[in-house]
This record gives C-alpha cells, structure tokens and sequence, in this order.
C-alpha cells in the first residue's frame, strides 16, 4: 500500500539535510567490496526530477574518490562538497573541501537553497546522524538479500526515532520510504 503523509515539505523554511540511499532488505548498502551491482534500476523513478530539489551534494572523501575513478562530476549541476581530513582543496578546485561538517552545514542553512543531498556512504551519515545534522532519510529498499556487507548504519552509531512520511512501492519491488528525524528523541 503506497502511503502519503503530509509534512510542511511545501512550506518555505530551513535547507534540510536529506540522506538518499539505496540498501538491501537485510540492510546492506553495498556489497563486502563495496559493489552496487545488485542495486536494481526502476524506469520509474524520475531521477531528474529528484535532483531537482537539491542544489547541494554533500559526501565523504571514499565516496567522491569512488565517484572519480567512475570519471568526473558527481551530479552535475550540483555544488559538491566533500568532507575530509586528507583531501587538500588546492587539489580539487571544482569542488568545496572542508573537515568542518558542522560548520559547513550551519552556513548552508543560513543561506537560501535548496535541500542538501547527504550522498554516499554511512560513515559521514553516521557522523552527521551523530550530529543531529540530518533531517531526512530516504531509502530505496531494494527487494534482495545480501547477508554481508557495508551496513546502512556503522556500530556504534546511536539509534534515533524516526517517523514515517511517505512509502510507495515500485514496480520492480523496490519499496521507497521517507523519514524525518526525531531530534529529540533518541
């Protein structure tokens, strides 16, 4: 049963962090080496209009060398920030470097935009989540079983209440769901 739940998404107020992901059903968001060959593409998720809503992508430094090595942008169009303590920004003038997550995600908010797109992998989810930097998070459940893997959340991480604001199944099986974080519980 696809489900709806109105939320103030339509009304104008601060960017929110939206953490987008797509994990298995056993809760794997990619494979013990790091693959995502198992992610399905369903024909009927409008993947521009999606990247419509953000004018920001936000990722840690293996996923922007992942994305790299798959050979340029991240998501064109989009300002990109990378979050790291090794990565130099003289190296990667297209691009905003910065070890300053909370500092980089509060001048964000103060300005208008946009959503920010948290992208990528759950070490800076789990930092961020840490944080209490993230607003959203949006899961592709993909209809498989991967038994091992990289995990959506890292140990350690704390364990938020979440509220459901919206599910729809796919075609193709994939379940999508949308969360807002409850900041004040945990």
């Amino acid at each position: 049963m696809d489900k709806k739940i109105r939320t103030q998404a339509g009304k104008p107020g601060p960017r929110r962090v939206r953490y987008s992901v797509a994990a298995s059903l056993d809760g794997f968001i990619a494979g013990p080496k790091s693959e995502h060959d198992w992610i399905i593409m369903d024909p009927t998720i409008d993947f521009a209009a999606l990247s419509r809503e953000f004018d920001t992508v936000l990722m840690g430094r293996r996923t922007f060398e992942q994305a790299q090595k798959g050979g340029g942008s991240v998501m064109p169009g989009m300002r990109t920030i990378v979050c790291s303590r090794t990565l130099h920004a003289s190296d990667y003038p297209k691009i905003t470097v910065t070890s300053k997550v909370v500092e980089t995600i509060s001048a964000l908010r103060a300005k208008p935009g946009k959503d920010i797109w948290l992208f990528g992998g759950g070490e800076l989810f789990r930092s961020m989540l840490d944080l209490n930097l993230v607003d959203t998070v949006e899961v592709a459940l993909i209809p498989i079983l991967l038994s091992q893997g990289i995990p959506l959340l890292p140990p350690g991480s704390r364990s938020p209440s979440l509220r459901l604001t919206e599910s729809k199944t796919l075609p193709t099986g994939i379940v999508m769901l949308k969360y807002e974080l409850n900041h004040g519980a945990s």
